[in-house]
């Protein structure tokens, strides 16, 4: 590129486009690092292997739901996954968004359709859920999920826990 007022400067349009062309290359690969994540992560609890499931978490974890919102680490999620009393039979995401500000930081949020089984009991509901991810030292980490059972937003028809 010549630089100065007298230099051309035509390749600088074209010099944009590429760099603009390598962002979108760059922004969609993450996109699909990330959702492959997601998909690793649920593959995980539905089969219920709590060293893959654990293993894709930050040291720390902040989960949020229905249940309050909880900071937990990688040995409390594998128990939890180990021993929880529920069945994750099939999943379906929906709806995929995945947003990033930086090669190393992303956010998806998605609608999921969930069948499981809680406590003996078989269900099947929609959620809409979000997760953070962050690339430390070349590996990505979950360090924030969080789901909302979908239905009525302001919780008509729910009774008052006293």
């Amino acid at each position: 590129i010549a630089r100065g007022s007298q230099g051309n400067t035509a390749a600088v349009p074209a010099l944009t486009d590429a760099v603009h062309h390598c962002r979108e290359e760059e922004t969609m690969a993450v996109d699909i690092d990330i959702i492959a994540l997601e998909r690793k992560f649920w593959d995980a609890m539905q089969a219920k292997d709590p060293d893959a499931a654990s293993g894709l978490l930050a040291e720390e974890c902040i989960v949020a739901g229905a249940q309050g919102v909880s900071k937990i680490d990688r040995q409390a999620f594998a128990r939890m996954t180990r021993e929880g009393r529920w069945t994750l039979h099939e999943y379906e995401l929906k709806d995929v968004q995945v947003i990033s500000s930086g090669p190393d930081i992303a956010v998806i949020g998605y609608r999921v359709r969930e069948k499981v089984t809680m406590d003996g009991r078989e269900m099947t509901f929609e959620a809409a859920d979000t997760s953070t991810w962050c690339r430390r030292d070349g590996t990505w980490r979950c360090l924030l999920h969080t789901e909302s059972v979908l239905g009525d937003p302001f919780g008509q028809g729910r009774t008052n826990a006293a």
